[in-house]
């Protein structure tokens, strides 16, 4: 008898919800929506792991991933949540080696680390790219890069959010804005800080606020560079999605950097004019996580196999 695997929800309209919805389609022989029909929970939100019945983490084999922890927010009371969690946890998933290394202080149960899936079919070369840029109005006489993750904290919609780095991706932008005309193209909520840096700059910008996965694949097909200048990370999950739209990406040492790109396109802030992005490293990498065959490790570590 197959083993039933229960996702629990994020409700943020945020790409764990559409991990889960992805999870659900591919996967419907080892899955329930009904938490007490499974066999196994798997909380994949933490943040929400309270509105799970008590009995039913007491009951069932939990799995929980942790993305990664801001360790410069990690406060006394999150270690307090932390912990209460972790006494019915069974073992837990990261996305990256990185977060590994994170959890591995907090916690003395097995780790698992596996980067997510990711659907080719949404995610992919377009050949013919200036079509795109006509199409969306975004000019080809510029250098075009991109960022399309949040950059300002949910409290105020002022303060960078510098976990993710948005105080660095201006300072390279800088930089690169020195040797050649540049347009940055901006996706995502919470976008006030750069924007407003970049106005102080006069750096031209165009900024789609929701894009839908559609939307955005062809953003990324436009662009010359994408830069990931996260401080902490637990994907990003913009990093497989650049590799498999053949998107030239360089990026910080965080989440699934090492994992997917090539050694040279990863960088610090004091060499970054040098990084330079290897397109087919990156694709050869991230194509070992395309659905299905990205499942297959998630499929081992929940015990299951799926009939699909």
């Amino acid at each position: 008898m197959l083993k039933k695997v229960y996702l629990n929800k994020a409700n943020e309209n945020w790409i764990l919800d559409r991990l889960r919805s992805e999870w659900y389609l591919y996967n419907k022989s080892v899955s329930t929506k009904i938490v007490s029909r499974s066999d196994i929970i798997w909380i994949c939100s933490p943040w929400t792991w309270k509105k799970i019945p008590k009995k039913y983490l007491i009951e069932k084999k939990v799995i929980c991933s942790i993305y990664h922890i801001d360790e410069d927010k990690f406060t006394e009371e999150d270690l307090i949540e932390f912990n209460d969690r972790d006494q019915y946890t069974d073992f837990y998933h990261v996305i990256s080696e990185n977060s590994k290394r994170q959890l591995s202080k907090y916690t003395n149960k097995k780790i698992i680390s596996i980067p997510f899936w990711a659907d080719s079919e949404m995610w992919f070369d377009i050949q013919d790219k200036n079509i795109i840029k006509k199409n969306l109005g975004i000019s080809t006489d510029s250098f075009i890069i991109g960022s399309f993750q949040r950059d300002t904290e949910g409290s105020d919609l002022k303060s960078p959010k510098l976990s993710k780095g948005p105080d660095r991706f201006i300072e390279i932008i800088k930089e690169i804005n020195k040797q050649k005309s540049i347009l940055v193209l901006l996706s995502g909520n919470r976008r006030e800080y750069v924007i407003k840096e970049l106005t102080k700059l006069n750096i031209k910008f165009k900024y789609f606020e929701m894009a839908d996965s559609k939307l955005m694949n062809e953003l990324y097909n436009c662009l010359d560079l994408y830069i990931v200048a996260s401080r902490v990370e637990g994907g990003p999950q913009a990093i497989i999605e650049c590799a498999l739209s053949k998107t030239p990406i360089i990026s910080t040492d965080v989440g699934v950097a090492k994992e997917i790109l090539a050694p040279e396109s990863i960088f610090n802030m004091q060499n970054f004019m040098n990084a330079a992005a290897n397109i087919e490293i990156a694709y050869k990498n991230a194509s070992e996580y395309v659905i299905p065959n990205g499942f297959k490790n998630y499929l081992q570590m929940l015990g299951a196999n799926s009939e699909n």
